[in-house]
């Protein structure tokens, strides 16, 4: 059985997240997507889960609460992630991590995992987070409407 997963803020959810899910939807099994408690947004957990739920009720979802604050590519860091996202995914046999990020190699390596990656250098969808939470109306084309709506909202 294929078993994957992928992780994220999702702050907002848009279309190259939306893809990554897609992609793995047709080619798993089964696929989760943790979603990360972040201070980035204003915007609950239960909100962002909430439109991945609407748009792909098929995903399993994993709250990730009070993840480390300490990120990035350093030996240190990648072990306290890794330590902490082994906690919330150990009792579930994943095969494989869907990602467009260069942490994804150390993920993989380290839960013993297929990588995928997908879309990284965002040629098919060209936008980020940030980028939407910095300027919203502009970049409208890259959400649904319903998170579209409640971005406006907060």
């Amino acid at each position: 059985m294929k078993i994957g997963f992928t992780i994220g803020k999702f702050a907002p959810l848009h279309k190259g997240h939306q893809y990554l899910i897609e992609k793995a939807l047709k080619e798993m099994d089964k696929f989760y997507v943790i979603i990360y408690e972040t201070k980035v947004t204003n915007i609950p957990i239960e909100t962002r889960a909430n439109w991945i739920k609407q748009i792909y009720p098929e995903v399993n979802l994993i709250y990730a609460k009070n993840p480390p604050s300490q990120y990035g590519l350093d030996e240190k860091s990648v072990k306290l992630q890794i330590d902490y996202l082994k906690g919330i995914i150990k009792d579930i046999k994943v095969t494989h991590f869907y990602n467009s990020e260069p942490y994804g190699k150390f993920v993989a390596r380290d839960l013993k995992v297929e990588e995928v990656q997908v879309d990284r250098k965002r040629q098919k969808y060209p936008i980020s987070g940030t980028a939407i939470r910095k300027e919203v109306e502009l970049n409208e084309a890259f959400v649904e409407k319903i998170v579209y709506r409640d971005m406006k909202e907060a």
